[in-house]
């Protein structure tokens, strides 16, 4: 006879024994569970609902709920730009923290990662972030060209254009490339481990190709692997080193790594790294003035362009091979995982809609006003958190900077040496290696380390393309493994219980004579159907030759635990009963425990219960094998 569930929730076999039980005593009659049909819902209301729960899943509609036509268009516009909402409430005493002094120089140098000229780094760090400070929610998130971002897409268009030969053309690819990226922003969808490996390989590659500035090497390889660019280094050994370069470059790096560990020991000095790199770069620009070190040989930034960003909209590749070349370009986005864990740090809920909206309308806008792809930084984001901010005024501060920059303060850098700006980014980009995460990763999962490891040597060895193809690639493996080739677990009874587990996990856990309980852990689909019923007859093949050889009774009943099977399409339910025909054929029945709502529902409409019986459908293991009259006995 079926057992059946109620309509709130699923009930602990614990919680259904003791009711059961308390029912027996009361009314000294056997408490009888169906496992519950929900009701069918109209076509419209389950489209309405899938359709919300997939991409509304934390109801942004609410606030509007039960409000006036007026409060629903301010909510409205407050939704698209809560600048509207925070700024009302904005007074000084939030105006906390101190803005990272190193930002205007890290944006040259982010520059000419991307392969363009420095004043574009200063553009990129002017536009957007006054755009995301109106359309973004996080508070902490520092907006502006990273070093990754900047590598990347400077490696990905070099191979379509060359920028010293055309660098005209090179531009224009660049904002289109921008353009485009804002318009197919997408959150991000590599796996944890593939971003780790990813990013460390190409802090690795970064502090390579700062190599070049740091020794004062004239000529050097244009390629990123680590093999060629070790190549093009100590083939300069002799006659490309520049001693005074080297000396100022080492200086400076070493007094920045001091100062960062300093900043590490005492999280009251976090000041210290902040303001490092604006002292490095006031002393080496000095002593190279005074010395004039930029005559023999010491290369220096020389002269960067002034004033703020000219409109570049008439320079994107509207129609053409390139269009479809920026189109095709992809980025890798971490802005907003970024806001997500300091929003967690200080206990607030990060719009993720949001935030793909303020990201991708900035880069739009950007790429107008002739700015490459802009996003979040994790280490100017965390100065940000160190220093309390509570709003994005920080980002409009930074603009404001780098305008102050534009106008006034480039000419002060002519004479700052490019050793220093090497240094500052191989500091910035170590920060990048996790090697905690690393560790982890080994001591947790070995396909997870192994992906690691797989981008971060598809970076090093080959190319930052190749890397981010290969995180990219073992990223959606991983994905078409689970999918594909769920887990499926052999089940006992726990001694002195009604709880059935897994016989690997808890040895102690006893099998049923002449009956093979097996749990599906994950919803069956087209992509596993003929997997799960293949592996389920699996068991059966195995659990049989091991009762022959034990000369114990043979299996009569398969009882499959369906709880963590969430879903159910129609090759799925083909899947089972083909599993019920080659069952019948062995003298074997089939039972099912605890289907949940769509998946019982689905088992209904396909006919699928009536097929194999009502009385086959069961609450609990407990129930199913209390019906089949076993009990249980040790393990064999």
């Amino acid at each position: 006879m079926g057992r059946s569930v109620s309509d709130v929730g699923e009930p602990k076999e614990s919680d259904i024994a003791s009711h059961t039980s308390s029912h027996r005593q009361s009314d000294n009659v056997k408490a009888v569970h169906k496992v519950g049909l929900p009701t069918r819902k109209k076509l419209g209301t389950e489209f309405k609902e899938t359709v919300k729960e997939t991409f509304f899943h934390d109801d942004p509609l609410r606030p509007f709920k039960g409000q006036s036509k007026g409060k629903k268009v301010l909510l409205g516009f407050q939704a698209v730009f809560p600048i509207l909402e925070w700024g009302r409430r904005y007074n000084f005493s939030k105006f906390r923290g101190i803005l990272s002094l190193d930002l205007p120089l890290l944006d040259i140098g982010y520059a000419k990662l991307a392969n363009l000229e420095p004043h574009y780094g200063l553009y990129t760090s002017f536009v957007p972030p006054l755009i995301y400070a109106a359309m973004g929610s996080s508070s902490e998130i520092a907006i502006g060209p990273v070093a990754v971002v900047s590598l990347l897409l400077g490696t990905l268009l070099r191979d379509e254009i060359d920028p010293d030969k055309h660098p005209t053309e090179y531009r224009r690819l660049a904002f289109t490339a921008t353009f485009f990226a804002g318009i197919g922003l997408r959150d991000r969808v590599l796996i944890h481990a593939a971003i780790v490996g990813f990013m460390a390989g190409a802090a690795v590659t970064i502090a390579l190709q700062q190599l070049k500035g740091l020794l004062g090497i004239g000529k050097f390889t244009k390629k990123t692997d680590i093999v060629r660019v070790m190549q093009s280094v100590w083939g300069a050994v002799h006659h490309g080193w520049n001693w005074q370069t080297i000396l100022i470059g080492l200086s400076c790096l070493a007094f920045l790594l001091v100062a960062k560990y300093i900043g590490k020991r005492n999280k009251r000095l976090f000041w210290v790294p902040a303001i490092a790199p604006l002292l490095t770069v006031i002393l080496s620009t000095f002593f190279v003035y005074i010395t004039r070190a930029d005559k023999k040989g010491v290369a220096i930034v020389n002269h960067i362009r002034k004033g703020v960003n000219p409109s570049s909209a008439d320079k994107i590749y509207w129609t053409g091979s390139y269009t479809q070349t920026g189109f095709k370009i992809e980025v890798l986005q971490e802005a907003v995982a970024i806001g997500r864990t300091f929003a967690a740090m200080r206990d607030y809920h990060l719009d993720g809609n949001k935030e793909m909206l303020a990201l991708g309308t900035m880069n739009i806008i950007g790429s107008l006003t002739s700015c490459y792809i802009a996003t979040g930084s994790f280490s100017r984001s965390a100065v940000n958190f160190m220093t309390g901010c509570q709003t994005a005024v920080s980002n409009i501060i930074m603009s404001l900077v780098v305008v102050l920059t534009l106008e006034v303060i480039t000419p002060l850098f002519k004479y700052t040496p490019n050793a220093v700006l090497a240094a500052i980014i191989i500091n910035a980009v170590l920060g990048l290696i996790d090697f905690e995460a690393v560790v982890k990763l080994w001591k947790v999962d070995t396909f997870d380390f192994l992906a690691c490891m797989g981008a971060f040597f598809g970076v090093i060895f080959v190319s930052v393309e190749i890397g981010l193809l290969i995180a990219v690639a073992i990223s959606f493996a991983k994905i078409l493994l689970q999918v594909t080739r769920p887990r499926t677990a052999l089940l006992g009874n726990l001694p002195g219980t009604n709880i059935y587990r897994n016989v690997e996990q808890y040895p102690e856990a006893t099998k049923v004579p002449g009956v093979m309980v097996v749990r599906v852990d994950s919803a069956i689909y087209f992509s596993n159907s003929n997997y799960v019923k293949d592996r389920i007859l699996r068991w059966l093949i195995d659990e049989q030759e091991k009762l022959e050889e034990n000369k114990l009774p043979k299996i009569n009943f398969v009882i499959v635990e369906m709880s963590p099977v969430i879903n159910i399409d129609t090759s799925g339910i083909h899947a089972l009963e083909d599993l019920y025909k080659s069952l019948q054929k062995k003298g074997i029945q089939l039972a099912l425990a605890n289907p949940g709502e769509q998946v019982v529902a689905k088992l209904h409409a396909a006919d699928f219960i009536e097929h194999i019986g009502q009385d086959k459908i069961f609450l609990t293991v407990k129930d199913a094998v209390a019906a089949f009259g076993g009990k249980p006995v040790p393990s064999v």
